[in-house]
């Protein structure tokens, strides 16, 4: 059973985490080497300590990697998506694991866990439990697995998220780029071919996704929505489309472009779309709050 929990890196991604399992009752800790970097997150964070209607448990910040995660029995790391630093650090943490049931946890979105694993003492008691940035918002949680993990340590992860009002997705192993970074790649690949060719511009593929697909896979899966359709009009539908998708194996030449020219989007003010540099952290709270009502609405709509 999981009472206490350690986030490692105190960046957007761990700080939102931490406060997501202390805003459910769990004993929290967050760990990082940054000064700087913890004292934005107490700023952020325990702010939420006193509000009404909410369990909240004050995050115990720290700079001290041993207390961090002495009573720790989930550990869940969520540095920076460098293999050789979070190596590291799981070196560094293993002689003060209290016991022999702790599980670490990686949130990398890219690296695998058999590599991320190699040579560990607790490699069977580890996972990778992949978050959506706003880690707090998004339901969804990827669970990946070695073939060796200790069924009852994932299940007790499980649970954790589950009491959180997470969506957990275990996969049955390991693939790069898990599952829902796959299925974006693929779509995000197909939308700028079709920039390329000049059937649309970039706002009429947005308003396409947004006022059509992305409304129907709100609420169903797209293996819900073939079955929804047909799966025999889709046969006829795949047997036409499926020779004429893009099939490229390369890095689409336009995100080349603009990550060599710096438009690098939001964080650079410039991407796809020019972005006002004075009122993006007023726009992403504005859309938060958006996210926020529509899976309310989404909840209401399927439970209520």
């Amino acid at each position: 059973m999981i009472n206490n929990i350690t986030v490692l890196g105190a960046g957007t991604m761990g700080r939102r985490i931490a406060k997501l399992f202390a805003s459910h009752g769990f004993a929290t800790t967050l760990f990082d080497s940054n000064s700087s970097a913890l004292q934005y997150a107490d700023e952020t964070i325990n702010q939420y300590v006193n509000e009404p209607g909410v369990k909240f448990k004050k995050i115990i910040i720290t700079r001290d990697l041993g207390s961090a995660v002495a009573e720790a029995d989930w550990i869940i790391e969520s540095v920076s998506e460098d293999l050789r630093i979070k190596r590291e650090l799981y070196a560094s943490i293993t002689p003060f694991l209290k016991n022999d049931r702790v599980v670490v946890s990686s949130n990398t979105s890219t690296l695998p866990l058999s590599v991320l694993s190699l040579g560990l003492p607790f490699a069977a008691r580890m996972l990778i439990t992949h978050f959506f940035n706003p880690a707090d918002v998004i339901p969804l949680v990827e669970v990946v697995k070695l073939e060796n993990a200790i069924s009852e340590l994932v299940d007790d992860v499980v649970d954790a998220l589950k009491s959180c009002g997470k969506s957990p997705v275990v996969l049955h192993k390991e693939i790069e780029g898990f599952i829902a970074n796959r299925l974006q790649a693929a779509v995000l690949r197909e939308a700028i071919f079709l920039i390329d060719q000049g059937i649309a511009g970039v706002p009429e593929i947005d308003e396409v996704m947004k006022q059509s697909i992305g409304l129907r896979w709100s609420l169903n899966g797209p293996l819900e929505v073939a079955d929804y359709g047909g799966l025999d009009i889709w046969e006829k539908v795949l047997q036409n489309l499926m020779p004429l998708l893009n099939n490229s194996t390369e890095v689409p030449g336009i995100i080349k472009e603009k990550v060599l020219s710096n438009d690098l989007g939001v964080k650079t003010g410039r991407g796809f779309y020019k972005h006002d540099q004075s009122s993006i952290a007023k726009e992403a709270d504005h859309f938060e709050k958006k996210l926020i009502n529509l899976l309310n609405a989404l909840h209401s709509i399927k439970h209520g």
